[in-house]
């Protein structure tokens, strides 16, 4: 197996399934909806979580509906990549107010900086106060996001039929 991989089974699958379809499910609900003892599933989500399959959940919120309708998405390339200076930005880009995802990337570019702020002032802020301000960044590109759709996700079990939950 891989260094990262965690061994996952059939039954592992279809709670990360469940929990894919329905993240907010009671322990209860979810093991009578897979057919499975309550404790049974308890102790395999805690299996998941503490081999790291599961890294967490999160919470998703409408960026406009908290005053930030604008977003974007930032190209960094950098002059160079000194370790330093690569761990430095990229922990000040996640720390930063309205960054919602930060991908250092290879490539032509080196960074991709997802944000989402209340108008193009605040975009030129992170711009100029939290990236440029940086020595190893060489250069910036921002496109506006017009629309966004999150994919399908990594469910390896696709649910068949109407979900029981």
């Amino acid at each position: 197996m891989a260094a990262g991989q965690q061994h996952v089974d059939a039954l592992d699958l279809r709670i990360i399934a469940a929990l894919s379809e329905h993240p907010d499910a009671p322990i209860k609900e979810l093991a009578a909806a897979l057919g499975i003892p309550a404790s049974t599933c308890a102790f395999r989500l805690r299996s998941l979580r503490a081999r790291g399959v599961i890294l967490g959940m999160r919470l998703l919120v409408d960026p406009a509906a908290l005053g930030r309708p604008v977003q974007a998405v930032i190209r960094v390339r950098l002059g160079n990549h000194s370790k330093a200076g690569v761990e430095t930005l990229f922990d000040d880009l996640a720390g930063t107010e309205g960054v919602l995802q930060v991908f250092h990337i290879a490539g032509a570019d080196d960074f991709l900086v997802h944000v989402a702020v209340a108008d193009a002032t605040a975009l030129r802020d992170i711009v100029l106060e939290r990236i440029t301000v940086h020595d190893v960044v060489r250069a910036t590109e921002t496109q506006l996001v017009f629309e966004r759709r999150d994919g399908a996700g990594l469910s390896a079990v696709q649910p068949r039929g109407p979900s029981a939950l």
